[in-house]
């Protein structure tokens, strides 16, 4: 048979069958974008997510036959919803991982030494929580993307999240081994609104709500799941992910890195995945923009009329002739991590054409790339000898040619252009024997495409420079430190 595998992305949810031979097949897909009421908040709608994924999951449950061994589930993380555990009513507005509306409290808290970043789930929830149930009901429920798609599946069975979402939360424990106490009563938060801690591999409970209640097998974060599904379970294999922004993370095995929460070099310790209860880490670089900066040439410059256009446009020109683009648009991420720098343009002449600009970009996000990379392997004492990829910016030749030339090692393409589905597929299908362990998933990788470093110049000082000088725009957003 297969293994069921629903994936909730930031603006689309969707499902697939992964075979035992890898393939994934049965693909319905529904979009999801998020709103944006205004600058800085982004928002979903709970019921809505709920809605769709049971109707993709349906769709490719009954395009299979209606029988599947398992069910493995990758979400987007650190978003955050509340909800209704008498009614499973969400009780607002889900709020995504890019919101910023609780910035101003985080900072708060750091004047008490409290350390949260905006990005993680923990202040969401209490604003949440303050906002619908400032008296903190027993019967409100809090949790992130996969807890609450396991409480749908499971038609509130089940209240769990595993601990690769957890772990990103800014709650829980910096060794993995539970919730932080002292963060909870700090936020207001009670250990009976949380979601019970589980692995991400294993007997969870049962897709009661789907066709024949499927075993649900999996939880997992999304960049974790691509780590998984591009067969990096050995330590010193990496990936980077280039979607919407981009992540690079490298597998560590079971040795944590020894920072607690940020290396030197900008990186983060992640949970990869739990199995029977044994923690597998890794260390995360994140890129803020990345198909973002694609996206401005296509809706705010008009030079291109779609994304994949830009891979044609920048063929048409053998290289930028020295214009250099920064893609900062929101920010630096790893490593410099610094809010107020700004995207630029550098070295444009009267001769710079649309070739030339859209080239720039492509080889600015490839830069940016490997600036992830040589953090990575800063923070983590390791040396990646090959780099895997996925994410829709890698159906770009051009972009990942100067990706391989950026980063001077050769670059190998997932054969899945999202890998995440893969991922969860693995971990489900390892809870129920369809793969034996992590070495056969491993073994499982078969890249589309090798792309090895041109030998042309890849200009890493220039880029350098470009970088620095885009850097602190705004001084008091440079300022601030998460």
């Amino acid at each position: 048979m297969g293994i069921l595998v629903i994936d909730v992305g930031t603006s689309s949810v969707r499902a697939a069958i992964v075979r035992p031979d890898t393939t994934v097949e049965h693909i319905h897909r529904r979009a999801l974008p998020p709103d944006v009421p205004m600058a800085g908040l982004v928002e979903f709608d709970p019921a809505r997510m709920a809605r769709a994924v049971l109707e993709v999951a349906g769709a490719s449950l009954a395009a299979a036959g209606g029988r599947v061994d398992a069910v493995g589930v990758t979400a987007q993380r650190s978003s955050a919803i509340a909800w209704d555990a008498r009614t499973g009513e969400p009780l607002g507005p889900g709020l995504g991982w890019q919101d910023l509306r609780t910035v101003g409290t985080c900072l708060e808290l750091q004047g008490e030494g409290i350390h949260f970043s905006p990005s993680e789930s923990a202040t969401k929830f209490a604003w949440l929580l303050d906002q619908v149930d400032p008296a903190r009901r027993e019967h409100a429920k809090i949790g992130t993307v996969d807890s609450w798609i396991a409480w749908q599946l499971s038609e509130g069975r089940l209240h769990i999240t595993d601990v690769s979402n957890a772990a990103i939360t800014g709650l829980y424990r910096s060794d993995g081994s539970g919730w932080r106490q002292d963060s909870l009563d700090r936020l207001g938060l009670s250990r009976p609104s949380l979601p019970e801690v589980v692995d991400s591999s294993g007997p969870l409970g049962e897709a009661t709500a789907l066709p024949g209640s499927p075993p649900l097998c999996a939880l997992v974060g999304d960049q974790q799941a691509s780590l998984m599904g591009q067969g990096c379970t050995r330590r010193g294999l990496a990936k980077a992910t280039f979607g919407t922004g981009g992540m690079l993370d490298v597998c560590l095995g079971e040795t944590r890195v020894e920072f607690a929460t940020r290396g030197a070099h900008g990186c983060f310790p992640i949970v990869a995945w739990r199995r029977d209860g044994k923690i597998t880490w890794g260390a995360e670089a994140i890129m803020l923009a990345a198909g973002t900066a694609v996206d401005w040439l296509v809706e705010d410059l008009g030079l291109i009329s779609s994304a994949s256009e830009s891979e044609a446009v920048a063929a048409a020109c053998d290289d930028t002739d020295g214009v250099v683009a920064v893609p900062a648009l929101l920010g630096f991420g790893t490593p410099q991590w610094d809010f107020g720098a700004r995207g630029a343009l550098f070295g444009l002449t009267r001769g710079s054409g649309k070739a030339q600009v859209v080239r720039a970009v492509l080889e600015g996000v490839a830069h940016s790339g490997a600036d992830l990379l040589e953090a990575a392997e800063a923070d983590t004492g390791l040396q990646v000898g090959h780099l895997r990829v996925d994410g829709g910016m890698s159906a770009n030749s051009v972009f990942v040619q100067s990706l391989a030339d950026a980063c001077d090692r050769p670059v190998e393409i997932s054969p899945e252009l999202e890998a995440t589905t893969l991922g969860a597929g693995f971990l489900a299908g390892l809870a129920v024997g369809t793969w034996g362990g992590l070495d056969e998933v491993a073994d499982a990788w078969s890249p589309k495409a090798l792309i090895e470093p041109s030998g042309k110049p890849n200009h890493r000082d220039r880029w350098r420079q470009a970088a620095e000088r885009a850097g602190g725009w705004y001084p008091e957003l440079s300022a601030i430190k998460f």
